[in-house]
């Protein structure tokens, strides 16, 4: 099956990327729903945060009523971002401000597709926003750091590329799924595909990475239609980062015990657990969090009854050297 996205020169014209935060939310959020084995390049991180996901009850809640594990969700999740960086709560205010609507044409078709329709209590917008801000705490915060470094070079990446080389060939490069032939945009094998009478002008790209292995489609008119799309580099995406020669150099600066508490945190871990690590006690550990924090080395989540602690942008460029993606 082949679905065709065809374009104007000011459809090209209005073709963008962006990072969403709620793309990562509603694909990330199915890859704990499914069977780890399914998709092992995120097992890593799926052994992580899985029981954290189960204990808050997040897999029976408002947002599993809008997202399954496979096949289409509910469209006014991904409201198009207004800029190429937007914030998880400005994402937020426009899921909030979604009329009511779209959010019915959204069940109807969650009905069509699934044969569910979540109940109306599950679409109260302001109970929906807290859940979805709790799950962010625990499953995609402590990493965001990673994942958005990830996806922003993606974006900087094809940005450069349509510069040199122009918006068509970029296109036919997202994914082996997608290809640029005769102004058209091409999508093989889709069942829900991309179409110009679906949606509005131009194309929003939007690198991610838990959308892997396939790319993922919104066309909700007036609307840009949006491609979701593995992320260059993803495989790269969990794996430890630190080097015993960046460790010892930042020792140098910072002292031994801050450095490998920050090494450490390759990992998103709590005070409890580095303790144990480190045979340390847990106060002279959440003194030294403190002062990591206060340095804009580390960030604090809330998880439950605990806090992960987990090393930011910064911590990462001191401790991993740099690689391009691939």
């Amino acid at each position: 099956m082949e679905a065709g996205l065809v374009f104007s020169a000011a459809d090209l014209a209005q073709t963008r990327f962006a990072v969403s935060p709620m793309w990562e939310v509603v694909t990330s959020f199915r890859q704990l729903l499914r069977d780890a084995n399914s998709h092992p390049l995120h097992r890593r991180w799926i052994e992580q945060v899985r029981p954290r996901f189960l204990r808050a009850g997040l897999d029976r809640g408002r947002i599993a009523a809008l997202v399954p594990a496979h096949g289409y969700l509910a469209d006014f999740l991904n409201p198009t971002p207004a800029t190429p960086f937007p914030s998880l709560s400005t994402e937020l205010d426009a899921i909030v401000r979604t009329p009511a609507e779209r959010i019915a044409q959204d069940l109807k078709a969650l009905d069509e597709h699934h044969g569910i329709r979540p109940n109306p209590s599950d679409i109260d917008l302001d109970r929906l926003r807290d859940e979805i801000l709790t799950y962010w705490e625990l499953a995609l915060a402590p990493y965001w750091a990673r994942i958005r470094t990830l996806l922003e070079a993606d974006v900087f990446h094809r940005a450069r590329q349509v510069a040199e080389h122009g918006s068509a060939r970029v296109l036919g490069e997202l994914h082996e799924t997608v290809r640029w032939d005769d102004d058209t945009l091409r999508l093989v094998w889709r069942a829900c595909g991309l179409t110009r009478d679906q949606a509005g002008a131009g194309l929003l790209l939007v690198p991610s990475a838990f959308a892997w292995p396939k790319v993922l489609t919104r066309s909700v008119a007036p609307d840009p239609p949006q491609l979701a799309y593995p992320a260059r580099g993803i495989g790269n995406l969990w794996e430890p980062r630190t080097t015993t020669t960046a460790t010892d150099a930042v020792a140098a600066v910072l002292g031994r015990s801050r450095a490998l508490l920050l090494a450490e945190l390759d990992t998103p871990a709590s005070t409890t657990r580095l303790a144990a690590a480190f045979g340390l006690s847990a106060p002279a550990v959440s003194q030294h969090l403190i002062a990591l924090r206060n340095a804009g080395l580390v960030t604090a989540h809330r998880s439950g009854r605990s806090v992960l602690y987990a090393r930011t942008a910064v911590a990462d460029a001191l401790l991993c050297p740099a690689k391009e993606p691939v």
